[in-house]
């Protein structure tokens, strides 16, 4: 006696064997469905099976900002027939400053943390002969990996031998700066550096900072430390430390009458006037020579590379080669252009606008992405493998720093990734045609030019 189940099972097989569709070479079924048996897609484009779009096409409609910082309309939530007006209260220089948070791109979605610090919000610690001023997690908490702090000495003015538990890089903004250190095995290092110039100290390090009057003004410069928690005031100063020990111990320490000690003072000194330095050439002889590997770094000199839209020029360990922990990207694009849509694999981003207008949106994966705008003076913050780019909103040109806490530069850049796979496979997720797919670059070209986007109506 044959059993239900066993007729169940024989009717189940009848109909995969007997009533399954045919499958044509494109790998669509006689039903008009796609097929699970998928054939080898060519290396062209050529034949390859059309795409069936299984989710709407993207809106072809523009996502400009709005408005702009100079701006002299009354900047609204809207966006097309979506939001409202304001009619409450609201700051309108923050709200120019920042259109695509008011009124932000329709392809904004989801949530992504704050990415944007302007220094100007930031404490400033004013001191007789300069000021400091400082960026951590504890004003921008999604900057978990990078810290700033933006200094500034007059002419003669000193920030005082000090060390740190973190690496210090720094960047000068404007004017001339003479660093000088010793390393732990006596070996010393003085140097002036320039506009444009770096310095990177490892952790532990003692260094002092120094203007000179080659500016009359002094100098100004960008100091970056690879940790998010990292506190200015934390630092290890000089004064700080005598004034915490007894003064029969500092007579015992440096061999000398305790009367040596009188004008000590009794509390940190930070920063504080003097008088212009003496040339590095007038630096003590080390009997242990000088430091092997310099502790600054000529940056200014190095040639950027010229694209149509812009400049770039990257320095990291294999050119700076004590800098084991921070690598860097000076950028320069033209108005409309662009910084191209980019990730890095390993390393956050932590970014400052030297010069101009931009707009950055960052995609944080599962649907999140938002647009954040910038000036100079504004720190930006990417993490890791978050897909951005960086474009020029301005009329002038956009100078801004990438920097990482790592000791090589490194980033994947969409387009080259895209002509660098099968063209059927860019075919099948975007639907390009041939011509378009075979225009990608095959090398990475850091800076799209501006171009005139062709616009649609289409929602």
């Amino acid at each position: 006696m044959i059993s239900i189940t066993s007729c169940y099972l024989a009717l189940l097989l009848s109909s995969v064997v007997f009533g399954a569709p045919v499958v044509d070479s494109s790998g669509v079924s006689s039903a008009g469905t796609a097929s699970s048996s998928v054939a080898v897609l060519p290396s062209s484009t050529a034949s390859a099976a059309a795409s069936t779009a299984t989710v709407p096409y993207i809106s072809l409609n523009p996502n400009y900002p709005l408005w702009g910082p100079d701006d002299t309309t009354t900047p609204q939530a809207e966006r097309g027939t979506l939001g409202a007006s304001v009619i409450g209260p609201t700051d309108s220089d923050t709200v120019k400053q920042n259109p695509d948070l008011l009124a932000p791109p329709t392809t904004d979605a989801g949530s992504v943390p704050n990415a944007k610090w302007p220094f100007s919000l930031s404490s400033n610690r004013l001191q007789t002969g300069g000021w400091a001023r400082q960026q951590n997690v504890n004003v921008m908490p999604f900057a978990q990996n990078l810290a700033g702090v933006n200094m500034r000495l007059e002419a003669g003015a000193i920030r005082e031998l000090h060390w740190h538990k973190t690496a210090e890089w720094a960047y000068i903004i404007q004017g001339t700066t003479q660093v000088t250190s010793v390393n732990a095995d006596g070996q010393n290092f003085v140097a002036n550096v320039g506009p444009g110039d770096l310095w990177y100290f490892p952790p532990g390090v003692p260094h002092s900072l120094q203007g000179t009057n080659e500016d009359p003004a002094g100098t100004e410069f960008l100091l970056v430390f690879p940790t998010g928690d990292f506190n200015e005031d934390d630092t290890f100063l000089l004064t700080d430390w005598m004034a915490h020990v007894p003064a029969e111990v500092l007579a015992k320490n440096f061999q000398t009458d305790i009367s040596t000690f009188s004008q000590v003072p009794a509390k940190e000194l930070y920063i504080f006037p003097s008088t212009n330095p003496l040339p590095p050439s007038s630096a003590p002889i080390s009997p242990a020579g000088t430091v092997p590997s310099p502790f600054t770094f000529n940056f200014s000199s190095v040639a950027p590379t010229s694209v149509n839209g812009g400049t770039y020029k990257i320095v990291d360990s294999t050119t700076f080669n004590i800098s084991t922990q921070i690598a860097a990207a000076e950028i320069t694009l033209a108005p409309g252009a662009m910084r191209e849509m980019h990730w890095h694999p390993t390393q956050d981003e932590w970014g400052f606008f030297l010069e101009g207008q931009a707009r950055v949106t960052i995609f944080a994966s599962s649907g999140n992405a938002r647009t954040y705008d910038y000036q100079a003076g504004d720190i930006s913050y990417v993490p890791a493998t978050y897909g951005h780019y960086v474009e020029n909103t301005g009329n002038s040109t956009l100078k801004f720093l990438e920097i990482f806490n790592t000791d090589k530069f490194e980033d994947i850049s969409l387009t080259n990734w895209l002509a660098l796979i099968p063209p059927a496979l860019v075919e099948a997720h975007l639907g390009f045609d041939e011509q378009t797919i075979a225009s990608l670059p095959k090398t990475k070209r850091v800076i799209t030019a501006p171009q005139n986007a062709t616009t649609s109506s289409s929602s």
